[in-house]
């Protein structure tokens, strides 16, 4: 592998590099404050419509207003989550807690308690957070 292009020899540099990722939400500026909070990111861009934190010259989360969201109902297939984010914390009871009392919601169904936990954002997404990550 090449120290100046991170490629292999003979590759090319790839034609994307990872931006962000966005969820849509009701209400793009409280979810920015719940995550913003929760991980520590600054608000790069704001809108009415659009809030995106991110470090200086790192991925960011974005958040886009959707005018007739609907959160999903995971575990129930109704309407089925199509990602999810993953946190990685020093303590689940202690990251959960601090979660609970910026917003989030703890889910009713936790598949494996004891390795991680499944919680709900202000927005109804799922996500997760977790000692192994």
């Amino acid at each position: 592998m090449s120290e100046t292009t991170g490629t292999t020899a003979g590759a090319t540099a790839p034609a994307a590099r990872f931006s962000a990722v966005t969820f849509d939400c009701p209400d793009p500026a409280e979810l920015a404050r719940f995550y913003g909070e929760a991980l520590g990111l600054p608000v790069a861009f704001s809108s009415d419509h659009f809030v995106f934190l991110a470090q200086e010259g790192a991925p960011g989360l974005g958040f886009n207003r959707v005018a007739d969201y609907r959160p999903p109902t995971w575990p129930e297939p109704e309407r089925e989550k199509r990602a999810h984010i993953e946190l990685g914390v020093d303590d689940l009871d202690a990251a959960r807690e601090r979660l609970v009392a910026l917003g989030a919601t703890e889910a009713p169904v936790q598949p494996d308690p004891d390795r991680w936990r499944v919680l709900l954002d202000p927005a109804g997404h799922p996500f997760c957070i977790s000692t192994l990550v």
